[in-house]
């Protein structure tokens, strides 16, 4: 059983996703983010890639890539601070980026290179759902990756369910068609969340974008098994020098719950 699957398995609600862009705000934080992550109480880790055009991504993700990139952030380099990661990490982790950097250093190498550090997951936004049956999908299964979708409010049923059907870990609900990071109220987009409540789906569902804080995260977790928080995140990371990461994380996660 995979670590999301098992994650899901022990917990039902409230599960809390936090993303962070690598190699930000410092090069060589990366491992201090994640236990940092660890210890203050989150449940799952969406590691981000930095890359230069982000097509879901808000202004504040954005920045972190581009101060990650310019930081000297790579693949390379990340799989290099993932080495040994699970030594000391237990959370379920996925990569989150986008196509162009991957296929880059060669799809079947990234799977592979994911999968021996010890990542459970994959993200990848701009990865479409015929390419990912025809060619990728089999690539991500050889080495027993999830894979997670990304349906929003105007994804119609038939499309939802076969998206279903296609990831492994859960569904990623987008609140709104907007990029991360935008102020969309949750409570415009019940009908959509109501819509996929009723689906019975086989995957959990966690909700994305727009979530920041305490009353945000409750209302995401309503209508699902839990959310995803990454432009608050970002904002918290900012500027700060790494022995301010932890208490820095821990006071955030503190505030959401």
């Amino acid at each position: 059983m995979s670590r999301i699957k098992e994650l899901f398995e022990k917990k039902k609600k409230n599960v809390l996703n936090v993303y962070f862009t690598a190699g930000f705000p410092i090069l060589n934080c990366t491992l201090t983010v994640m236990k940092s992550l660890q210890e203050a109480g989150a449940d799952m880790i969406e590691l981000g890639i930095p890359y230069s055009d982000p097509l879901a991504d808000g202004p504040v993700i954005q920045s972190s890539g581009n101060t990650a990139l310019a930081n000297g952030m790579t693949i390379h380099k990340l799989f290099e601070q993932l080495k040994n990661f699970r030594k000391e990490i237990q959370l379920p982790v996925l990569l989150m980026g986008y196509m162009n950097p991957v296929i880059q250093y060669g799809f079947d190498n990234f799977c592979r290179d994911a999968a021996a550090v010890g990542v459970d997951g994959l993200i990848l936004p701009d990865l479409p759902m015929f390419e990912f049956e025809k060619e990728y999908g089999a690539v991500i299964h050889k080495y027993n990756l999830d894979f997670v979708f990304l349906v929003t409010p105007e994804t119609n049923g038939e499309r939802i369910k076969k998206l279903d059907q296609l990831s492994r870990g859960f569904l990623y609900a987008v609140s709104s068609s907007a990029t991360t990071g935008k102020d969309a109220a949750l409570s415009d987009q019940e009908k959509y969340f109501n819509r996929l409540q009723a689906m019975k789906l086989s995957n959990p569902v966690l909700i994305g974008f727009g979530i920041r804080d305490k009353v945000s995260f409750s209302q995401a977790c309503s209508y699902a098994n839990g959310a995803i928080i990454g432009t608050a995140f970002i904002k918290v990371l900012e500027h700060a020098k790494e022995n301010e990461i932890l208490s820095r994380t821990k006071d955030f996660i503190n505030s959401l719950k």
